[in-house]
């Protein structure tokens, strides 16, 4: 099986597209190879696997956790359709601020690398969606922290202008606000 990588706007944000085998009986792909990640420059032991249901105009986000125990991201829509963000927050990275984005569905079955010094978020764009996605490190409350997903100085244009939000992203900071231990190197 093989597997297309593509770097986006934000080189270190890698769409992955995965070989699809199609036949009367169904479908077969491979989600994760590590030799052919490592060969395409994704070399994150992943410790953690998450799954998460939402509605129609879901929005979570945009969420990441503090080095130490800052966080890589491989996700994927199982069923559905997302909106997926990343959000460059390397203090000294030519693109901090800047964001980048990739519809992932259950259709495409497309992924999107996130690695660590990122904001990750997404908006469920069909009735419902299942996403899962693997974890570098595990979830650690201490370190969680989050920007407002329509701070201005981001600009993100997302597909919903209402969306369904939980009351703790409701009330992350805008990002001249946020706790940010990132640089462009990796290293607090």
């Amino acid at each position: 099986m093989a597997f297309t990588f593509k770097r986006l706007k934000i080189p270190e944000i890698i769409l992955i597209e995965p070989q699809q085998v199609r036949d009367e009986r169904g479908m077969f792909m491979e989600s994760y190879k590590q030799s052919e990640f490592i060969a395409n420059g994704i070399s994150d032991r992943f410790v953690q696997d998450n799954y998460c249901h939402s509605i129609y105009g879901t929005l979570r986000g945009l969420h990441y956790q503090l080095e130490p125990n800052a966080q890589a991201k491989l996700v994927m829509a199982l069923r559905g359709e997302v909106f997926d963000v990343a959000v460059d927050l390397r203090r000294s990275s030519p693109t901090y601020g800047h964001w980048v984005s990739a519809t992932l569905s259950s259709e495409t079955l497309r992924m999107l690398y996130i690695p660590n010094g990122f904001a990750h978020g997404f908006c469920v764009m069909s009735q419902q969606a299942d996403v899962v996605y693997k974890m570098s490190t595990e979830y650690s409350p201490e370190q969680e922290r989050g920007v407002i997903w329509n701070d201005p100085a981001i600009g993100i244009i997302w597909p919903v202008t209402q969306p369904v939000l939980s009351a703790k992203d409701m009330t992350l900071p805008l990002l001249a606000e946020a706790d940010i231990n990132f640089d462009y190197e990796g290293k607090k």
